[in-house]
């Protein structure tokens, strides 16, 4: 149930303070995005840039593998694969809006000619007493 404003915040036209969940939601992409970076770190990978933020959307994390290429990743959890994992949150739209925000990168680094690649880290939680099962897809679309 949502929290109603006080009769003097409704009065001034005030809503109500956002619920602690969507903070805690927010904290916990952060804490998945870190763990995220770490793991691709111990694959070689060389951070760039986290959180990207355009017109067109964000990019989680932005890479460099060894060889040079770009790479923009996604970073997907969801608390368990009972209704789909986290890759299948990742439909036709999100690509379309990670695809415009990784040329807006490119073209504010002059990098429009470097090879580029879009990966996903998909973490579905296990559950209680499992550990969670992070997947690195290279290549992702």
């Amino acid at each position: 149930m949502r929290a109603r404003p006080s009769p003097a915040a409704e009065a001034h036209g005030q809503s109500p303070p956002a619920p602690a969940n969507k903070a805690s939601t927010r904290s916990r992409g952060k804490l998945h995005e870190q763990r995220a970076l770490r793991f691709l770190a111990g694959k070689g990978l060389k951070l760039v840039r986290a959180n990207f933020h355009c017109r067109a959307g964000e990019v989680d994390l932005i890479m460099r593998d060894r060889q040079g290429c770009v790479v923009f990743v996604e970073v997907r959890y969801r608390a368990s694969g009972h209704y789909g994992g986290a890759l299948e949150t990742i439909g036709p739209v999100k690509q379309r809006r990670l695809r415009l925000a990784a040329n807006l990168f490119l073209n504010t680094k002059n990098w429009q000619n470097q090879p580029c690649r879009f990966d996903v880290v998909a973490i579905t939680g296990g559950g209680p007493g499992q550990a969670d099962r992070l997947e690195w897809i290279r290549d992702a679309f």
